[in-house]
């Protein structure tokens, strides 16, 4: 989970470019393929509402692209931890590799989200994968919990919207007091908090998901 990630001051590097700025489109050829040939087909089915649910958003404005992304992988994906899923602490799975399964952690909604919005013709400048600390109540009181979440930025010095899976309702992060956040990150750059000042990075986790989500067609 996040807790075993280094903190900001360890990251070092540069972090790969995947050209993502430009035209993103998804092959459902291919992806199909893949899904069968590693889950079987009986996942074909979300595979094709994904399809529909992105198809049937194109021509969407922003906001509601963001609430078409988000509704249907909360309602559509039950929320598993890495050792039940994959025997794994920490594992991030590629948007084909969450269909799979059915089901994923806050790191495999969060990214399945950012390749949606890619998808939809979102300019990667307006996403951030966002590590946070979620204050949830415990039964000995409130306690930090280690999370992801998306992050979408209308402008660049916007207060951003939050595509969270514990919290389905989109808020601007203002009204997320809850969370408090540790870094960003996208395919362009790794940013201190939520803020504007980018640090590069060789974040190993996200350049491995980066290279086997290529694999699959996630161009």
């Amino acid at each position: 989970m996040l807790s075993r990630l280094l903190v900001i001051g360890a990251l070092t590097g540069v972090l790969a470019l995947c050209g993502l700025e430009t035209a993103f489109g998804l092959d459902f050829d291919r992806l199909q393929q893949v899904l069968i040939s590693r889950f079987g087909p009986g996942q074909a089915g979300l595979l094709a509402d994904w399809q529909k649910m992105l198809a049937n958003g194109k021509n969407a404005a922003e906001p509601d692209k963001l609430r078409r992304v988000n509704d249907f992988f909360n309602r559509r994906i039950v929320f598993d931890d890495d050792i039940s899923i994959w025997g794994q602490t920490d594992y991030w799975a590629t948007p084909i590799e969450l269909i799979g399964q059915g089901r994923g952690d806050c790191e495999d909604f969060s990214i399945a989200k950012y390749y949606s919005l890619l998808d939809l013709g979102i300019p990667v400048s307006k996403l951030r994968l966002v590590y946070v600390k979620a204050r949830q109540e415990g039964p000995a009181g409130p306690i930090l919990q280690a999370h992801m979440v998306l992050a979408y930025y209308a402008t660049p010095n916007a207060d951003p919207l939050v595509l969270d899976n514990l919290n389905t309702e989109i808020r601007p992060a203002s009204r997320r007091t809850d969370l408090a956040p540790i870094f960003s990150f996208n395919s362009a750059g790794l940013w201190q908090g939520t803020g504007n000042q980018s640090s590069k990075s060789n974040l190993s986790r996200w350049q491995d998901l980066l290279a086997r989500a290529r694999a699959e067609s996630f161009e």
